[in-house]
């Protein structure tokens, strides 16, 4: 049966479980709401939360409350009609934009690598010179990949030596087992290419040789002596971790960046080079449009410049104004006579 229940584990990825996990939690200590629980009380636990935690997050804890229900032979009662018009109700009471993380531009990405090439050619102590070499290494590895690769802060972290493949100037092959929205864990291949400036491709090669790892995670957490994790960084360190980066670097309002910031950052930059859709989301790996398009800015400052644009190519043509219709009897038409446009005047 150990086997079993390690297999059944497995079936669910780990941000999956962390997130059911959580939910119970919620609803068990912080609600102090008792399981099984009943359509009553679930819909007194949304309508608590109600104007402090966004749809998303209570869809999420539902989602949690659901899985546990099943999971143990209940019925679920967040499925019942109650549960779903309170639901309807809050998100007609609360609807508000949905929060995004600020895109990391290429100029930032630029500003961001040129403070770490300055900060590698910085005399250190003999002590900790290799501690911030390391460091620097990583970051700039982990910066240019996640880039111009778009990836996730999971798919990130969890990029393994030994399913990465280099052809150095050419490109790099990295081969994840699991990826979101994978439901059947096929795995899939993600290609980058080598650039002339920015390269994630050497990045990576001066952080393996820097590290001199051989197998196992390839980001991983350096400690104060210069000693590397054995395990991955946690999906949720990265955040903090581009926030700590850009703020050394000089980048205004490093507070608004997160993870998703170097996913948009690069959905931008394709945008605005030409990459129809389609390729951006086969290259990304987005499954529909509307996931896309959650990444993908409007026109935003670009609105302006279009209309006016617009409006420049036009000057020459003076507006037609339309001629006033005519009152004199002679021109009125006879009835079924034909006018411009096949239109047919009906008696």
């Amino acid at each position: 049966m150990d086997r079993v229940d390690t297999y059944l584990s497995l079936a669910e990825r780990p941000n999956t479980q962390r997130s059911y996990a959580a939910a119970i939690r919620h609803f068990e200590i912080e609600w102090r709401g008792l399981l099984p629980a009943t359509p009553e009380s679930i819909a007194r636990y949304l309508a608590e939360y109600a104007a402090s935690l966004s749809i998303n997050t209570l869809r999420a804890r539902l989602a949690g409350l659901s899985h546990w229900h099943s999971a143990h032979g209940f019925v679920d009662p967040t499925r019942s009609p109650l549960v779903a018009q309170v639901l309807k109700g809050i998100r007609a009471a609360h609807n508000v934009p949905e929060k995004q993380a600020r895109p990391l531009e290429l100029l930032q990405l630029q500003q961001v690598c040129t403070w770490l090439n300055q900060a590698a050619d910085e005399p250190r102590v003999a002590t900790d010179a290799r501690v911030h070499r390391l460091r620097l290494a990583r970051d700039q590895a982990m910066l240019l990949i996640g880039f111009w690769r778009g990836f996730r802060a999971d798919e990130l972290s969890r990029i393994t030596i030994e399913n990465t493949t280099v052809e150095s100037g050419k490109g790099l092959l990295f081969f994840l087992p699991q990826t979101k929205g994978d439901r059947t864990f096929a795995g899939r291949s993600y290609r980058c290419p080598a650039l002339s400036r920015l390269c994630p491709v050497a990045a990576y090669e001066h952080w393996i040789a820097v590290s001199g790892l051989t197998e196992g995670p390839v980001f991983r957490r350096i400690d104060r002596w210069g000693t590397l994790a054995g395990a991955g960084l946690s999906p949720g360190s990265i955040a903090p971790w581009l926030r700590a980066l850009l703020a050394a670097a000089g980048v205004d309002a490093p507070e608004q960046y997160s993870s998703h910031s170097l996913r948009r950052g690069f959905a931008g930059w394709a945008r605005v080079s030409g990459w129809d859709l389609q390729e951006l989301m086969e290259y990304v790996g987005w499954r529909d449009v509307g996931s896309a398009m959650r990444y993908l800015d409007g026109a935003g400052h670009d609105l302006n410049a279009r209309f006016e644009a617009g409006l420049s190519s036009g000057k020459a043509a003076a507006p037609q104004a339309f001629p006033p219709p005519s009152t004199s009897p002679k021109d009125s038409p006879r009835p079924g006579k034909k006018l411009p446009g096949a239109l047919r005047v009906v008696k």
